[in-house]
C-alpha cells in the first residue's frame, strides 16, 4: 500500500480519509496478528530450549552417575544470603581490619641472627634495621635409638622404651606433615609418597596408608567425645549429607554440625532409623521412657503396640540385637499394619535413648528439609526453601515475572527475618507472620509456582521457628561449608575400602573442621597429640566446645 505525503492529507475528501483510516486499522490488525504468531513461535522456541536444557542436563547427571560422581546443581545459587546480609552493597562494605602478615608474626619470631655489616672505621652504629623472613626447614632424618638392654637378677631382660608417638618405625613428626598435607591439605597419598620419597624418605605408598589411617584410637574417642560435648550443651545443629562411596558402593556422609564442632559419619543408609543411631553419639542401647512413647504416638504407631512396650518391665536394651529379640518376643514384628511398627518402635526407643543420655535437650535441628532430619524440635532452611523457587523454569512471559515477583517477596521477608534476629521484638514477629501467610497463600496464576507456595505454607511452623528461637540460623550454609571438606576429599581421593580408612576420614576431617571452629591451629593440635617434644600442649577439644557453648 502507498501512502500519500502528509501535505496531501488536507486535499482528500472525507470519504477518502475514512477508506485510508480503515486501511490503516487493517494493517495494524494484520501486524498485530504477525507479532502474536511471532510471540508464540518465541515462547515455543524458549520452552523447546528449556526442554533441551533439561534432558541435556539429565545426561550429564547420567554420565555423571554411571562415573561415579555425584550430579552436577542445574541451576545457580540464588544468592538471596548475601544480598540481604548488611551493608551487601558496595558503599557498605568495610575493609578488613586484621593486620597483615608481616606485622602479625612479630609475635611468633623463632629464631633471631644478627647480620654483620663491613664498614670503614669510624663508623657509628645506629641500631638494627629489622625485617622478618618467613621460612620452612623439610628434612629427611634416619635416627638410631640405642636403647638399653638390662638383665635383672630375677632373669627379666628390660629394654629402655622408645619415645611415644614413634609408629612402626616412623616418627611423630612425618605422621603429623602427613596428616596435616592429606586431610587440611587434600594431597593423595600417591603424591605424598612421590613427595616424600624426593625429600629423601624412603617409603610406599601402602606405609603412607597405614600411618593415615593407624593408629588413630585416641583420635577417634577425642571426635567421639566431641560429638557428646556438642550434642549436650548446643542450642541448635545444622545438618547435611552427601554421597559417599566405601568397598565399592554407594554410601552417604552425614555432617552435624554448630558454630563450634563439626562431626562426619559415613554409612549406607540415609535413614532417619540412621540419623537417630548417630544422635545417640557413639552409645549403642535402645531406651523405653515418655520421651519414646511420646515419639511413637506422635508418628502414629497402634495404641495397643504403645501399651505393650509400655507395660514391659524392661525399658532398655543394651544394643540393636537385644532390641529386635525384645520387639520378637512381644510379637511386634509379626504385625503387618502401616506404618511399620518395628520401624516406629525403633525410631522411638533411638530417641528415647537420646534423651536419656541428655542429649539434644531443647536443642532446634536446621535441615534443608530431607525427610530424615525431622526430627525433635526442627527448623527450615530458608535457602533450600527460596531455592525451590529458583529452580522453577517457567515458559510464559506472565510465569517468568510471576517467579520474579515471587523471589523479590520472599527476599524481602527473609532480610527482615534476619533484620528482627538483630533487634527482636513481638510486635513486629506478628506482622512477620501475616506477611509470610500473604506471600505464601498468593494465587498467581502459575500452577506449579501456585502448589509450591501451598506446599511451603504447610512448612510455616519449621520456617518460622526463628521467631520462637531467634538464636538458630535462618540456613544450613554452615553445614554445606563443613561437607564441602567431603566432597573435594571424593573428588580428589575417590571412596575407601576398608572401615579404618573410612573411619580416618571421618573423624579426622571432623577434627580439622572442629579446631577451624574452635581457632586452634590443627597443625599444632596434631603436634600435641602425637606427643612431638616440645609441642604446644592444646587442650581436649571436648572442654574447648564446652566452654563455647557458656560463652
Amino acid at each position: 500500500m502507498t501512502l500519500p505525503d502528509a501535505g496531501l492529507l488536507e486535499a482528500l475528501s472525507l470519504a477518502e480519509l475514512r477508506d485510508l483510516v480503515g486501511v490503516l486499522i487493517a494493517e495494524v490488525r494484520r501486524l498485530q496478528s504477525d507479532n502474536a504468531i511471532l510471540q508464540d513461535k518465541v515462547e515455543a522456541q524458549q520452552a523447546r530450549i528449556m526442554t533441551l536444557q533439561t534432558e541435556n542436563q539429565a545426561l550429564r547427571d547420567e554420565v555423571a552417575r554411571l562415573k561415579g560422581l555425584p550430579p552436577r546443581p542445574p541451576i545457580r545459587p540464588s544468592g538471596m544470603e548475601k544480598a540481604t546480609e548488611a551493608g551487601a552493597g558496595a558503599k557498605g562494605r568495610k575493609r578488613s581490619k586484621q593486620r597483615r602478615g608481616a606485622k602479625r608474626d612479630r609475635d611468633a619470631v623463632t629464631k633471631e641472627i644478627v647480620v654483620k655489616a663491613k664498614v670503614p672505621a669510624g663508623s657509628r652504629f645506629k641500631g638494627f634495621e629489622d625485617i622478618l623472613v618467613r621460612d620452612l626447614q623439610l628434612s629427611a632424618e634416619v635416627i638410631r635409638y640405642r636403647r638399653e638392654r638390662w638383665l635383672t637378677p630375677m632373669g627379666e631382660t628390660v629394654v629402655a622404651p622408645l619415645p611415644t608417638g614413634i609408629v612402626g618405625g616412623f616418627g611423630p613428626e612425618l605422621r603429623r606433615f602427613l596428616l596435616a598435607a592429606h586431610i587440611q591439605g587434600q594431597v593423595t597419598m600417591e603424591r605424598l609418597t612421590a613427595l616424600l620419597n624426593g625429600i629423601g624418605v624412603e617409603i610406599s605408598k601402602r606405609q603412607v596408608v597405614r600411618l593415615l589411617s593407624h593408629p588413630l584410637d585416641s583420635f577417634v574417642a577425642e571426635d567421639q567425645a566431641v560429638l557428646r560435648a556438642g550434642l549436650s550443651t548446643a542450642r541448635w545443629i545444622t545438618v547435611d549429607d552427601t554421597g559417599a562411596r566405601h568397598a565399592r558402593k554407594d554410601g552417604i556422609t552425614t555432617q552435624i554440625g554448630h558454630d563450634a564442632f563439626t562431626i562426619f559419619r559415613t554409612g549406607t543408609s540415609k535413614s532417619r532409623e540412621n540419623f537417630l543411631s548417630l544422635l545417640r553419639a557413639g552409645h549403642t542401647d535402645h531406651v523405653i521412657n515418655p520421651v519414646a512413647l511420646g515419639y511413637m504416638r506422635e508418628r502414629g504407631l497402634a495404641g495397643p503396640v504403645i501399651a505393650l512396650l509400655e507395660a514391659h518391665p524392661n525399658k532398655i536394651f543394651a544394643d540393636a540385637a537385644a532390641w529386635a529379640a525384645h520387639l520378637a518376643r512381644l510379637g511386634i514384628d509379626q504385625l503387618a499394619v502401616t506404618p511399620d511398627p518395628v520401624r516406629i518402635a525403633t525410631e522411638g526407643a533411638l530417641w528415647g535413648a537420646i534423651n536419656h543420655h541428655g542429649l539434644l535437650n531443647g536443642t532446634v535441628i536446621v535441615s534443608d528439609d530431607a525427610g530424615q532430619f525431622r526430627v525433635g524440635e526442627h527448623a527450615l532452611c530458608w535457602v533450600h526453601a527460596e531455592r525451590l523457587v529458583h529452580k522453577l523454569v517457567p515458559v510464559t512471559a506472565a510465569q517468568r515475572r510471576a517467579v520474579e515477583i515471587t523471589r523479590a517477596l520472599i527476599w524481602w521477608l527473609y532480610a527482615d527475618l534476619k533484620a528482627w534476629k538483630r533487634d527482636i521484638c513481638p510486635r513486629r514477629a506478628a506482622a512477620l507472620k501475616a506477611r509470610f501467610d500473604r506471600i505464601f497463600t498468593r494465587r498467581t496464576g502459575y500452577a506449579l509456582l501456585d502448589r509450591l507456595l501451598a506446599r511451603l505454607h504447610r512448612r510455616k511452623s519449621d520456617l518460622l521457628r526463628v521467631l520462637q528461637r531467634p538464636e538458630i540460623p535462618l540456613h544450613t550454609n554452615g553445614s554445606e561449608n563443613d561437607i564441602r571438606a567431603c566432597v573435594i576429599k571424593r573428588k580428589i581421593s575417590g571412596g575407601t575400602m576398608s572401615d579404618a580408612g573410612r573411619t580416618a576420614r571421618d573423624v579426622m576431617l571432623g577434627l580439622m573442621k572442629t579446631c577451624g571452629k574452635l581457632r586452634v591451629s590443627f597443625f599444632r593440635y596434631l603436634g600435641d597429640r602425637l606427643h612431638i617434644p616440645g609441642a604446644i600442649t592444646i587442650p581436649q577439644l571436648p572442654d574447648l566446645v564446652r566452654q563455647a557453648a557458656t560463652a
